[in-house]
């Protein structure tokens, strides 16, 4: 289990939770069960999102493990130019 903080308007789709727990072994898991249990977060998840694990931005790395009492944030990747 971890703990993860949506970050901005992650919390917001995620019916107003900042903070979840999560039973998954790397950040793969990680997402397919967010998308289970917040359905409105998958669209967000599919356009990118970053994941920052004790402090590092991981990004494109599904298969980096979550390790157990890491501090994970998810933040909506932003775009511009």
């Amino acid at each position: 289990m971890v703990e993860v903080t949506l970050w901005g308007s992650l919390g917001a789709v995620a019916g107003g939770k900042n903070k979840v727990e999560i039973e998954a072994k790397d950040i793969r898991e990680l997402f397919r069960k967010l998308a289970e249990q917040y359905p409105g977060l998958e669209p967000l998840i599919d356009r990118g999102i970053a994941v920052a694990i004790d402090g590092t931005i991981d990004r494109d790395t599904w298969s980096k493990e979550l390790p157990k009492g890491s501090e994970i944030f998810l933040l909506p990747r932003l775009a511009g130019g």
